[in-house]
């Protein structure tokens, strides 16, 4: 049998896997040259949803926590996604993304005040390697705003995962979603209506449905999984997670979209699997797995207490 960790670990990693989906639609479904308009339609029509379906708006402190979370995991973090999308080959991007995890636990040891174990150290390190050979390309171009757009990506989702960790929501789980989902979604508005203007005028059906599979599936759906597994785990452990998209994402474009798949590929891709287990298997040790605590009080402020 499973322990109860192992299937919040299991159902979390069902996320990224998600996210590491989202490329191969984007590609196949979406029409080209809209980044910011795939990112908005991911973000607000679901945190819409979310919000009307639960119908519970923040309190208190919770307007300006949403407002921050919302903008670090959602916001922020999708439009330098696609800056660094945009000027950098997919490889790099993705390579720069992999340091994500030694970030949030440098910072879950700030502010969580979890354990940074070398086990820990060595398992980032591996993972970013494991990426760099599961997609870097040889003849990748370096772009410096790319990159500085690549690391700052990596940084606020670090920071929002970690706070999403130390602010303990007292709203439930879908509403908390949806409304980081809805202030993210506020932000990327203007600036989507900027860099790209309106969207098209007509959208074929095959739009349609790669637009509503992102929003419903890759973030109404995968944005719960990812902060409930939150509310459970060490946040560390979940960031950890986030590596499973580039190999689902070469995965999918391997199987559905014709591309090949080399041995050096095939090797990042275990050691990245490696550095996923090596990754979860420090509290076996000794470490605490830390639960935030909830407040049934809608003007409850507390945060959640560290480690």
């Amino acid at each position: 049998m499973l322990s109860n960790r192992t299937r919040v670990l299991l159902v979390t990693a069902l996320a990224p896997a998600i996210w590491g989906t989202s490329y191969a639609v984007t590609t196949s479904f979406l029409p080209p040259g809209r980044p910011l308009l795939a990112a908005l339609v991911r973000a607000l029509p679901a945190g819409l949803v979310l919000v009307a379906v639960t119908r519970r708006l923040p309190t208190g402190a919770w307007w300006w926590r949403a407002l921050v979370l919302g903008a670090l995991n959602i916001g922020a973090f999708f439009a330098l996604l696609f800056v660094a999308a945009y000027r950098l080959p997919g490889g790099v991007a993705a390579t720069v993304g992999a340091i994500q995890p030694l970030l949030a636990a440098g910072l879950s040891a700030g502010l969580l005040g979890e354990r940074l174990s070398i086990r820990t150290v060595i398992a980032g390190a591996a993972g970013v390697a494991g990426v760099s050979l599961l997609v870097l390309q040889a003849d990748a171009r370096l772009d410096l705003v790319g990159l500085a757009a690549a690391l700052g990506g990596a940084v606020v989702m670090a920071t929002g995962v970690v706070l999403s960790k130390r602010w303990a929501s007292p709203a439930p789980l879908l509403a908390t979603t949806g409304w980081q989902l809805v202030a993210g979604g506020v932000l990327l508005l203007p600036v989507a209506l900027f860099a790209e203007g309106l969207p098209p005028a007509s959208l074929t059906t095959g739009n349609l449905a790669g637009y509503a599979y992102l929003a419903v599936i890759g973030s109404a759906l995968a944005y719960a999984l990812w902060f409930r597994g939150l509310r459970a785990l060490p946040a560390t452990d979940v960031t950890f997670l986030g590596l499973l998209s580039p190999v689902v994402a070469t995965t999918v474009g391997w199987l559905a979209l014709g591309q090949s798949l080399s041995a050096a590929q095939m090797a990042g891709g275990l050691v990245v699997l490696g550095a996923l287990v090596a990754a979860q298997t420090h509290t076996k040790s000794g470490a605490r797995i830390r639960r935030p605590r909830t407040h049934s009080h809608p003007n409850a402020r507390h945060l959640a207490p560290r480690s």
